[in-house]
């Protein structure tokens, strides 16, 4: 049952670039503010994959999944599945805060699933993504010059979007995070 007198949690998402650092904001953000909840996504990857924490599963258990409702969002990206449990629900209505990395192109209905959405859009120089990138190993240098070209798409209208530049130190775009999230009282 929810508590009529709790204020509902936001749903933050997460959003950016491959390399932008996402995953390590999020990280530092939850050990800055340990009350806020990161939300371990579902994936249809081996769970030794590396990167985030998640839980690795086949496409047939994930469709399953979907089928039976156990997700709040899903969705494919670069050949794979992802999901937000709905358990999400739970931590929001006890009045906690949410924090999921989130594809872009989902934020609209994320905006619907849930009312109190706020975005964090994590970005970085081009010539940074690239280095980081290019660090990663996993992409040539032309698969990396044809990613940054492409153009990210408008976000949906009527969003509260905060933009983080993670071009430098990860402590400077946590600290610009935690104001955006967590403004002082004056």
């Amino acid at each position: 049952m929810i508590d009529a007198r709790v204020t509902p949690g936001r749903f933050i998402a997460v959003v950016g670039p491959s390399g932008v650092g996402k995953d390590s904001v999020m990280e530092a953000l939850v050990a800055a503010r340990p009350e806020l909840v990161r939300v371990r996504r579902v994936i249809t990857r081996a769970s030794g994959a590396g990167g985030e924490d998640f839980d690795g599963i086949s496409p047939a258990l994930f469709a399953a999944r979907a089928a039976g409702g156990d997700f709040a969002l899903h969705w494919q990206a670069h050949g794979l599945f992802y999901g937000i449990p709905r358990e999400v629900h739970q931590v929001l209505a006890r009045g906690q805060d949410a924090l999921a990395n989130l594809s872009r192109g989902m934020l609209g209905q994320a905006h619907r699933a849930f009312p109190t959405l706020q975005v964090l859009h994590i970005t970085a120089r081009p010539e940074v993504l690239a280095d980081r990138l290019a660090a990663r190993g996993r992409e040539g240098r032309g698969d990396i010059a044809r990613r940054l070209a492409r153009a990210a798409p408008p976000f949906p209208d009527g969003l509260r979007v905060s933009e983080i530049d993670n071009s430098g130190r990860l402590d400077r775009a946590v600290a610009a995070a935690l104001a955006a999230l967590y403004p002082a009282k004056v």
